[in-house]
């Protein structure tokens, strides 16, 4: 029964593990914008999404262990997150003196919209969990 459970919230809560790890990078993002040679970085969120999906349903998947401490926490440049996802430079729009690529516009524009995105996988997981009480209650 909670396999069931497990299953019917298992793509909105994997969206949003991966919505609240890519606003950590924006955020990082945003509060490097003055350092000097800062390279921005940024997911393909598509892909994430894709490979979480394909590693969360795989019995004996990299991400079915005992402890968190097995899993792999990323390079010491840190190009993965903690569950093995590639975080990617973004490219260069406009150069800057000092060698960083953070556009503050674009950032602003990506981490808006990363946490309205964010918020709508609230209301979805919401509206399932709903959606369960009221089956569950629609017996009685």
């Amino acid at each position: 029964m909670i396999g069931k459970l497990d299953d019917y919230l298992r793509f909105n809560e994997l969206a949003l593990s991966l919505r609240s790890q890519r606003q950590e990078l924006l955020a990082s993002n945003i509060a490097n914008a003055d350092t000097p040679n800062y390279k921005a970085r940024d997911i393909d969120f598509a892909s994430a999404l894709q490979g979480a999906l394909a590693r969360s349903s795989v019995p004996g998947s990299p991400l079915s262990t005992t402890s968190p401490a097995h899993l792999p926490q990323g390079t010491p440049d840190g190009n993965l997150l903690p569950d093995g996802t590639p975080v990617l430079y973004r490219g260069v729009v406009q150069g800057a003196v000092d060698g960083n690529t953070v556009d503050m516009d674009v950032e602003r524009n990506q981490f808006a919209d990363n946490g309205l995105r964010y918020e709508a996988g609230i209301s979805m997981i919401n509206h399932q969990i709903r959606a369960m009480l009221a089956a569950i209650q629609g017996g009685q």
